[in-house]
């Protein structure tokens, strides 16, 4: 079975077409700047040369139109026709409370996900609109959603309301949902496997760190508690998101620097996070170098990110009633030794001890604790396309 991922932002697109019986990627590749000027995709057969196609793409319709093409022309392709692509599995940011897990797309789904929008303004109407165009250009191959907030629906009441009145969930479902699920089931999987105990055994806190990062408290395989709320911009503060604020800094702001309620938002995602603490860039790369060099804001921004890390990872211990293993997972978790160590130093007491050659890893998946260690440490490349396709497969075949 051959299962297309697609993944819509709102002015690109991410895909994948994975072989299920090898769980390896025929070909990958993005489409950028979607309804701009300069727009390309970028196509990378896997045994084969990357291919750049410039075109004017006014749309996603156009983008999901360009990528099949591309899948199947006759010198980078991968398959043959399309009748070779089996199911497409696509991302969704947000199903709220409507979805559990993820579910073949039929016409009530979409009006589900339509209902959604005021909830992710950003981010559902890119993924409707991927959705809509693969139904339109692949009549009859099954579709499914993956969501981002799924995994996260088994938290606890306790754990998601606000201490806000209660008839304001009743009327617009403002609540923790929670984000990033998919990688987050994902390497709470990978662990289980690289621990060899059963996930139902463990308990486990998994950190995505990245340009958007959040972490997730996981107890016999499911989510309890997780820091991004009702919207992404909660919990730790991020590339260019605050992360958690005093509420009244937000009024305070309007009001000293005269923003209305969509200029405080756009601030918020846009222009803080170690952004605005350093100073040089929302990219932790750019700020390790600058940090290196002796850049006093470039250091004080990882200070504080690690500081924010180590806090929830704290939080979560206390939930959770005692962790088994750390998991460092996305971009920065995957890829920065120092930041890993960096946010360890102090989790002693945890029966966190990391083994410094172990930890000189990039990429790669590794238990990075000395042999001693109660609570392990754990490198999981996260693999979210794969995840959704195996989601796409398995709700495909009992179909």
């Amino acid at each position: 079975m051959n299962i297309l991922v697609i993944n819509c932002g709102s002015s690109s697109l991410k895909y994948q077409l994975l072989d299920m019986d090898t769980k390896n990627p025929l070909a990958k590749g993005l489409v950028e700047r979607i309804g701009l000027p300069g727009s390309v995709l970028i196509h990378r057969p896997a045994n084969g040369e990357k291919e750049v196609i410039t075109a004017e793409i006014p749309n996603h319709s156009v983008a999901i139109k360009l990528v099949l093409d591309t899948l199947i022309h006759p010198e980078y392709g991968v398959v043959s026709n399309l009748d070779e692509i089996n199911a497409v599995g696509h991302r969704v940011v947000h199903g709220g409370e409507k979805f559990s897990q993820s579910v073949l797309i039929n016409e009530d789904v979409m009006k589900a996900l339509q209902e959604c929008i005021e909830l992710a303004p950003l981010h559902n109407p890119p993924n409707i609109a991927g959705i809509e165009a693969c139904t339109k250009l692949m009549p009859g191959v099954p579709q499914v959603a993956v969501f981002d907030t799924a995994f996260h629906q088994t938290m606890p009441p306790h754990a998601y309301l606000y201490g806000l009145p209660y008839e304001l969930y009743d009327k617009y479902k403002i609540r923790k949902y929670g984000f990033h699920g998919t990688s987050h089931k994902y390497v709470s999987q990978q662990a289980a496997k690289l621990l060899g105990k059963p996930a139902d055994e463990l308990k486990l806190i998994s950190c995505h760190l990245g340009n958007g990062s959040s972490i997730t408290a996981i107890k016999a395989g499911k989510s309890i508690e997780t820091s991004m709320g009702f919207t992404p911009l909660e919990g730790l503060m991020m590339g260019t998101r605050s992360g958690d604020l005093d509420p009244a800094i937000v009024s305070f702001i309007m009001r000293k620097e005269n923003l209305n309620s969509q200029q405080v938002e756009d601030f918020l995602n846009k222009k803080c996070g170690v952004l605005g603490l350093s100073g040089v860039s929302s990219d932790f790369r750019d700020i390790e170098s600058a940090a290196e060099e002796g850049n006093f804001r470039a250091q004080l921004a990882l200070d504080v990110f690690a500081h924010d890390v180590r806090k929830y990872i704290g939080a979560y211990a206390a939930v959770l009633d005692g962790v088994d293993a750390i998991i460092f997972t996305a971009g920065l978790g995957e890829n920065s030794p120092e930041m890993r160590q960096g946010i360890c130093s102090g989790l002693e007491y945890l029966g966190v001890n990391i083994n410094p050659q172990k930890n000189k890893v990039r990429g790669e998946e590794v238990d990075i604790s000395e042999d001693n260690a109660k609570c392990r440490v754990l490198v999981i490349p996260t693999n979210e396309e794969l995840m959704i396709a195996l989601d796409t497969q398995s709700l495909v075949e009992i179909a």
